[in-house]
């Protein structure tokens, strides 16, 4: 088992959580954002001092790596890199959806055939979204989906889907098979992503530290007001 520092901002939940031998001794969480350039500073301040008053070598730093907000994304992801670079140690990217899946997978009762679909608000009726089999395995990539009745009806006609997450809420009305199932209140948490950032080390599944950028899913364009002349 290894330490690791996990850094989780791509909604408006900030969060920071330590894991260590499969438990997780430090958590920080800001669920009221977004303020992750306030919290997101103190919560890796606390974190790192936990580190290093109780004499632990920090083994790698994982970060949810997308899709989400853009703002978010970036915050979390620079301060990661900026601790890999300073302490010398790898850096993981966890996808966000799969992050989302952690609880449910932990703590709800799925039959075994169950299909989950983890959802990211995007506006309107757009959600990010994938579909997972209970082992994580993907049956649908992420995707940008505007939601309607017809939405995911090749999985539901064949096995019962469980949609989650700050996009999940609103899709109720339009989905409405039989076969879709609602979870209230899951959101992407740091102490969620041990699970993932483990498995990611034993493979040895790094993000190189001076490249890796998060997966914006949609191509963000700032606009540069011209100057007048």
């Amino acid at each position: 088992m290894s330490c690791i520092l996990n850094i989780e901002t791509s909604t408006s939940v900030c969060s920071v959580a330590i894991s260590e031998d499969g438990m997780v001794p430090f958590v920080e969480e800001d669920l009221k954002g977004p303020s992750h350039a306030v919290s997101l500073g103190v919560f890796v301040d606390e974190a790192l001092s936990f580190i290093d008053s109780h004499a632990i070598p920090l083994d790698a730093v994982a970060v949810s790596c997308g899709p989400g907000s853009y703002t978010g994304l970036r915050i979390g992801v620079s301060m990661a890199k900026g601790i890999c670079y300073g302490r010398n140690i790898p850096l993981i990217g966890i996808p966000t959806l799969e992050v989302l899946c952690v609880p449910v997978l932990l703590h709800e009762n799925l039959p075994e055939d169950a299909l989950l679909c983890p959802m990211i608000d995007a506006r309107r009726m757009e959600v990010y979204a994938a579909v997972y089999d209970r082992a994580l395995d993907v049956k649908r990539a992420v995707a940008a989906d505007i939601v309607d009745e017809n939405s995911y009806l090749e999985f539901l006609n064949e096995r019962p889907v469980y949609f989650f997450g700050n996009g999940a809420a609103k899709c109720r009305e339009k989905i409405t098979h039989p076969n879709a199932h609602f979870i209230d209140k899951v959101h992407p948490l740091a102490k969620m992503m041990f699970p993932l950032a483990e498995k990611a080390i034993a493979k040895e599944d790094y993000k190189d530290v001076a490249y890796f950028e998060p997966f914006y899913l949609k191509e963000f364009v700032a606009s540069t007001p011209k100057k007048l002349l």
